[in-house]
């Protein structure tokens, strides 16, 4: 007997390539459960599958920073005497990431990729062990949001966030829609991906120099980043050619604001609004008359 649940969940979080070094991603989860009837003459209850299953996937990947801890291109260090995690990245481009969290910020995949059959695999051997024993295999498929439009990848941190959004590096797969005198404007939606393709979207007052950091090094090509939050202290560095510095936190809310800001300083005779996706079927509204 098969049960199965599509659009079980969404997991948004952020991976370490070696093409395109940090990328955003924002995957739909399908799920299949094979096993035998129990003494309901179910597999498993509906309710348990959308609030167990989607946990254990929720507190696996999203908002996290997958690492594929097989590359050679990935240093990890635990920090003694702490539960936090220093991770050294270099891509095949030569450009490198630094970055420490508490160690719950990251999910380590044991692979020198991060591919969705990975992640499968990884959260198959996560969520079997904690199903009854009549669920006998765990089938999932990831999938990206079908886009008909532009869409960009990008990964921040909220730090006055109170949930798991504070985590500094965390992304998401975005459309953008921008109009301009109630029109929607093609070019300007692809200009503005374009612009953000695999962007780190950071907050100003976050910058720090590298005699600030304490568990991680900035070298002259990149820029560094640290606050603390709830969850712990949060630290990175990237080049600076992969950054994008707001002078605002990048909630979606401030990001669709800046943009529709943006376009109406560019362009002062024109009005616009601009629709912000993070991550799928979610986002903000914002409007510059």
């Amino acid at each position: 007997m098969q049960l199965f649940v599509n659009d079980l969940t969404v997991i948004d979080f952020s991976y370490l390539c070696p093409k395109r070094g940090m990328v955003g991603e924002s995957w739909i989860v399908d799920l299949t459960l094979h096993g035998e009837l129990d003494e309901q003459n179910m597999v498993l209850d509906f309710g348990k599958v959308k609030k167990q299953v989607k946990r254990i996937i929720d507190d696996t990947v999203d908002h996290k920073l997958v690492v594929p801890s097989e590359y050679a291109g990935s240093e990890i260090n635990h920090i003694e005497n702490s539960n936090y995690i220093r991770v050294n990245f270099s891509d095949e481009h030569g450009h490198s990431i630094a970055i420490s969290s508490p160690d719950d910020a990251f999910c380590f995949i044991d692979a020198d990729i991060v591919s969705m059959d990975d992640v499968i695999l990884h959260l198959a051997s996560v969520i079997k062990p904690q199903l009854p024993d009549n669920v006998k295999k765990v089938e999932l498929s990831l999938r990206a949001e079908d886009i008909n439009g532009f869409y960009y990848h990008y990964t921040h941190g909220l730090k006055k966030h109170d949930g798991n959004c504070q985590r500094i590096a965390h992304g998401h797969r975005s459309r953008i829609q921008i109009f301009e005198n109630g029109m929607k404007s093609p070019k300007l939606e692809k200009a503005f991906s374009l612009e953000w393709a695999d962007i780190y979207v950071a907050t100003v007052e976050d910058e720090v120099t590298n005699q600030q950091l304490e568990f991680i090094q900035c070298s002259e090509s990149q820029v560094a980043f640290k606050y603390e939050s709830s969850q712990g202290k949060f630290e990175i560095a990237l080049e600076k050619s992969a950054v994008y510095v707001m002078p605002m936190d990048t909630t979606v809310e401030l990001i669709a604001q800046y943009v529709a800001d943006k376009m109406k300083k560019q362009y002062p005779d024109n009005s616009y609004k601009v629709i912000a996706y993070e991550g799928v079927a979610k986002g903000a509204i914002a409007y510059a008359e």
